[in-house]
């Protein structure tokens, strides 16, 4: 069923594809900046909670992407947004001429050329716009987002990406550009939380006063914006995902082809590789990444805090 809207709604109507918990708060920061928004999810619990806060829900990507100017795709990864794109019930050709697509996946930087190219090919425009700064703050609108594209493609999602960030990064013409930035943020986050995950564990060993040991860190020179994030996590017993182990699989996977393509090493996001994997093996991929001291702590006999359970 098609959906008829005049041009000003057109303006103003946004489609987020992925209502999981980055996508959902992002579609809360639309509609608090007074755009109308529709939206879709394999979760149907998720799709409700859309409703409930004012937006229209969609059953299918196809479907909410009808009389929208702009298509905000919060999916995982470049298969799934591929999938969205140009898959069976792809929405390349469904989108209005002249949308703009805002991939926020996070993805190797040659998938987005591939994606922008030939979405730009069907005449609609496409903005490599991967995303920083967790649930929390996408629910604010205060995001941060690496973007690049096309000067045109920025200009038709400008009213989407105020309400969504807090800092806008525009990093160049070619998409491409912004997935490049994300995988540095993402080379750096995975280490960090590796490292804060070894040290928090290893204080354990050494039979320290956990919590005193996250005040002295938090407050001293070794702190991490990831240790003080994640580290809470483990002094709560609590892994209920929040960023799965799973995504730094993928991410530093990436960085590790993207490293051997140019010649370079990265010692250290291949030592971080190995600790997710590892993590992952043991059952623990789809737990909360601070799980990595869960693995470290079955190396070496430690007792973490035990909170609530996880599958």
């Amino acid at each position: 069923m098609s959906v008829a809207v005049d041009g000003e709604t057109q303006m103003r109507t946004v489609a987020v594809i992925g209502l999981g918990a980055m996508g959902l708060g992002m579609a809360k920061s639309l509609l608090a900046a007074g755009l109308v928004v529709r939206g879709c999810d394999l979760s149907a619990a998720a799709v409700a909670a859309l409703a409930e806060a004012g937006g229209t829900g969609c059953a299918t990507p196809a479907e909410a992407v009808q009389g929208a100017s702009v298509v905000v795709s919060v999916v995982v990864n470049a298969d799934q947004t591929e999938a969205i794109l140009f898959g069976p019930q792809g929405i390349a050709e469904v989108m209005p001429a002249n949308a703009v697509f805002v991939s926020c996946a996070t993805m190797a930087p040659e998938k987005a050329r591939d994606f922008a190219g030939r979405l730009e090919a069907l005449g609609r425009l496409y903005l490599d716009a991967p995303i920083s700064g967790g649930a929390a703050r996408a629910a604010k609108g205060e995001l941060t987002i690496l973007a690049s594209g096309r000067p045109e493609a920025f200009a038709a999602a400008d009213a989407a990406l105020e309400a969504m960030s807090a800092k806008l990064y525009r990093l160049g013409d070619a998409a491409g550009t912004g997935a490049a930035f994300k995988m540095i943020n993402q080379l750096l986050a995975g280490v960090h939380i590796a490292a804060a995950c070894e040290a928090i564990t290893f204080a354990a060993r050494q039979d320290l006063d956990l919590e005193m040991v996250y005040e002295v860190i938090t407050a001293s020179a070794g702190n991490s914006w990831m240790f003080e994030n994640r580290i809470p996590h483990v002094l709560a017993g609590d892994y209920r995902p929040l960023s799965a182990v799973e995504i730094f699989v993928k991410d530093l996977g990436i960085i590790q082809d993207m490293a051997r393509a140019a010649r370079y090493p990265v010692p250290l996001a291949a030592a971080a590789l190995q600790l997710y994997l590892g993590a992952a093996g043991a059952g623990m991929g789809r737990d909360d990444d601070s799980s990595l001291a869960r693995l470290y702590a079955g190396l070496s006999g430690v007792t973490l805090p035990k909170g609530e359970s996880v599958s």
